[in-house]
């Protein structure tokens, strides 16, 4: 129904325009009231009135089209074509048309304002990602002539490929990152990995190889490495019972180490000779940064192991095939893990990743081959006990992860690197980080900012933002003192932030303090679930709005006025609702609402 109307409506006002000589930009005009249709749900263009316009031009406008500060005269002079026709026409009475021209007039700072600040923020987003896809390309930034090659050939595919890569770039970078962790300084790091069990093993190694001959593959001799294995004291659990040693890889807790140590060039082994490397006297007397380098090469090296899944792979390859995906759920969790929940994890992941023939036995297997890694990286300064039967990261062991993540393109925050952020990059960090991390982030940027600096930006925010960062600015806003005031005082003219202006203002105590309207109450419950719509699976969303919901009948009662809120999300938050409200009538309520919100009944 809105395409018919919409379609006879363009086509209207393009012979309109004939008939008067005028020019009218049709494409801008179409484009307009087909948001007016599709977006915001008007049967039909008697429907547009100033409060629609205003939030057609500062809602729907900027969070649906991509568009330059350039173009804003454009859209204002086809948003007034519109108006002017309507009036013409009959389509809406003469009083209203004018109302319609003066409200398009008073926005246009606004919309100017919120356009300039949506449109530096996607330029910016766009560009992160078109570096993004030129690195996953393997084109180096800095490489002019391969970036400007790269870019021609990019710009000469159908749009449609391209939007398709650029969503599925943004889809692997937000799976590719972590939760932010407190980093130790670098001179305990450095410490800690002098005394590593890890570190203390290769130079051992190293020391006892000397100079020495090896075999044609430059491993030890089958006899050496037996004989490593007894100068060193290395525990050896993971050897095949009653079977001689045929070569170094029989004894595989020595194997890993040798090429740890080869691979770090502590050992030297080349051309059937090994010798002391270069990196030997750095892991005995290097500075901070190279200690830390070389043993990060190491746990890269033993914790990173290759086995080739084709040849068939037993319990103890299985696991270290998939020890990396161990120590990202250590790094991930708030609380230590137990070896069980570790190994269920594992298990689960291996038996989709792997064909396994005798499922039955494997947990068992896996769960005494993940025990005896998890000895190793307790050895090594990688984990440590906590809590009962817990196992968590050390300082050492959670720095050396982040690097690994890093060099594998995780974005992997840490706590306390958004002091200097803007209060944009500071809204954009906030969603990654767990409530005791966030507090600290934002007291940590409010302490490195002027109160009335830090308000007028996150009010921009706020002004330029969808919900989600609507809502986390409006929460660090919060945290702003009272002499915030006047800046908070002077946005109260902006519809998207009028209503958390007023709330500031009252828990402030500020003479400029209101309670809200019912209207602007229902308004801050949807723009509240659209925003966590944006970061949460709806049943979570649900429930943490619940949380401090009206109860029972009250709750239903606001349902049944939610549709008619002003807000572009309502319909996806009465639809959540409709799925995920425990209360089976408060459900029934919201899928009705969300009916009537999709089908635009009742608008004025």
């Amino acid at each position: 129904m809105a395409d018919n109307w919409v379609e006879t409506t363009a086509d209207d006002l393009r012979r309109w325009a004939d008939e008067r000589g005028e020019k009218v930009d049709e494409q801008g005009a179409h484009l307009l009231l087909d948001l007016a249709g599709r977006e915001m749900g008007l049967a039909g263009p008697g429907e547009l009135t100033p409060r629609a316009v205003r939030e057609l031009l500062l809602e729907v406008f900027p969070d649906t089209v991509v568009a330059g500060a350039d173009e804003v005269p454009s859209v204002l002079d086809a948003m007034r074509a519109v108006a002017a026709f309507l009036g013409d026409s009959g389509a809406v009475p003469g009083a209203r048309a004018a109302e319609l021209a003066a409200e398009i007039d008073r926005l246009a700072p606004e919309f100017a304002e919120v356009v300039a600040e949506t449109d530096g923020a996607e330029r910016q987003v766009a560009a992160e990602v078109v570096a993004g896809l030129m690195e996953t390309d393997g084109v180096a930034l800095d490489d002019q002539d391969a970036v400007e090659e790269w870019m021609r050939r990019f710009e000469a595919l159908p749009d449609e490929e391209r939007y398709t890569r650029a969503e599925e770039y943004l889809r692997r970078t937000e799976e590719l990152v972590v939760p932010p962790v407190r980093l130790a300084p670098a001179a305990e790091l450095a410490d800690a990995a002098r005394r590593s069990g890890l570190t203390a093993e290769v130079r051992a190694l190293a020391e006892w190889t000397g100079e020495r001959d090896l075999t044609e593959i430059d491993e030890l001799t089958a006899a050496d490495a037996e004989a490593a294995v007894a100068a060193l004291g290395l525990a050896t659990p993971r050897r095949l019972p009653d079977t001689d040693v045929a070569d170094q890889t029989d004894l595989p807790e020595l194997d890993r180490l040798w090429w740890a140590a080869t691979e770090a060039e502590v050992v030297v082994a080349q051309g059937g000779r090994a010798g002391p490397g270069p990196a030997l006297r750095d892991l005995e007397s290097g500075d901070d940064e190279r200690v830390l380098g070389l043993w990060l090469r190491l746990l890269d090296s033993v914790a990173v192991p290759e086995h080739d899944s084709s040849d068939g792979l037993d319990a103890i390859e299985l696991v270290q095939n998939e020890l990396t995906g161990v120590l990202i759920h250590l790094y991930e969790q708030e609380e230590p893990a137990t070896l069980d929940e570790l190994a269920d994890a594992l298990l689960g992941h291996v038996t989709e990743a792997y064909e396994i023939s005798d499922r039955g036995s494997l947990g068992a297997a896996v769960r005494d081959a993940l025990e005896l890694e998890l000895e190793d990286l307790a050895r090594w300064g990688v984990v440590e006990p906590a809590g009962d039967g817990g196992r968590t990261l050390t300082p050492l062991g959670v720095w050396g992860v982040r690097e690994l993540l890093l060099a594998d393109g995780f974005a992997a925050p840490v706590v306390g690197e958004l002091a200097g952020a803007s209060a944009a990059e500071l809204v954009a960090g906030l969603a990654w980080h767990r409530p005791e991390t966030a507090d600290e982030e934002i007291d940590g940027w409010l302490a490195a900012h002027d109160v009335k600096d830090a308000a007028a930006d996150l009010l921009a925010v706020m002004r330029g933002g969808g919900p989600g960062a609507r809502n986390l600015a409006a929460a660090v806003l919060h945290r702003v003192g009272p002499e915030a005031a006047p800046v908070v005082r002077a946005a109260q003219e902006h519809p998207l932030v009028s209503p958390y202006a007023a709330l500031w203002l009252n828990a402030a105590g500020d003479p400029a303090g209101r309670e809200l309207s019912r209207a602007e109450y229902l308004w801050v419950f949807v723009d509240t679930v659209a925003g966590m719509l944006e970061t949460a699976e709806p049943a979570e969303a649900v429930a943490a709005a619940l949380a401090d919901a009206p109860p029972g009948a009250e709750m239903r009662e606001m349902v049944d006025e939610l549709w008619r809120t002003d807000h572009p999300g309502v319909a996806d938050v009465l639809e959540a609702l409709g799925d995920h409200h425990p209360d089976k009538a408060t459900a029934k309520a919201a899928r009705t609402a969300a009916y009537k919100a999709r089908s635009g009944a009742g608008r004025a």
